[in-house]
């Protein structure tokens, strides 16, 4: 009786990574040409893109325009600043006072 009650969890699990994979198959691809051009986004600007990233989240639930992270970006660099600029909310909490 345990082992069939195991197997019914395993096979809900399998089913459910099954049915995640063919959903994520069914995705649109987005053309980004447009937003690649104009300014391109380097260390300083993935700092404070990081820095913003909860703000800009919110708003992104309600403005297709914003986004998280600029597309249009150097690459590493930018990723870098994004990186540090987001670890900056997690080093305020951590200075929080605990009683």
């Amino acid at each position: 009786m345990k082992k069939s009650l195991e197997n019914l969890k395993t096979n809900k699990i399998l089913l459910g990574v099954l049915f995640l994979i063919l959903m994520t198959s069914c995705a649109a691809n987005e053309p980004v040409d447009e937003c690649l051009t104009g300014q391109t986004y380097g260390f300083l600007w993935g700092i404070w893109h990081g820095i913003i990233a909860p703000i800009s989240l919110v708003i992104s639930l309600f403005d297709e325009e914003v986004v998280m992270f600029a597309v249009n970006n150097t690459g590493f660099f930018y990723g870098l600043g994004f990186l540090i600029g987001s670890g900056g909310w997690g080093i305020l909490a951590s200075k929080a006072k605990k009683d």
